[in-house]
């Protein structure tokens, strides 16, 4: 777990063990509202934007998607690329989220957690060893 942020700055970032965050994407708290709570195996995806939000474990956030104050993601859940999740909506355990505003479009199956969520999560776990400095 990763915090950044204090009593001094606009609120807390936590970020959970295996998240990547693609390139372009950008996490930010609300200004003494709404801080940032990210757990595990989360992959958030480029230039997708995540403020003032709860994003549970098992969660990948499609490239461009929003996700807005006060919105809790719980676990096991895709965002769709481009969706756009409006303020303090709660996206269902087990479910795929798509559209502006995102709205459920389906539940997941247990092989959609697998290969995409996890599946990815790990890749990124094996992209970053590439870069590790060797001893």
């Amino acid at each position: 777990m990763v915090q950044r942020g204090d009593s001094r700055d606009v609120h807390y970032i936590k970020i959970g063990n295996k998240v990547n965050i693609q390139d372009g994407a950008v996490i930010h708290a609300t200004y003494k509202k709404f801080p940032i709570n990210i757990g595990n195996n989360v992959s958030i995806g480029h230039n997708a934007i995540v403020h003032g939000c709860t994003v549970h474990d098992n969660v990948l956030i499609g490239m461009g998607a929003i996700v807005m104050d006060d919105c809790v993601v719980e676990s096991n859940t895709i965002i769709a690329a481009g969706a756009v999740v409006t303020q303090g909506t709660r996206v269902e355990t087990g479910t795929i989220y798509a559209g502006i505003p995102a709205r459920k479009v389906k539940d997941i199956s247990q092989e959609l957690i697998s290969g995409e969520i996890e599946r990815i999560a790990n890749n990124y776990i094996k992209y970053s060893g590439w870069y590790k400095e060797k001893d």
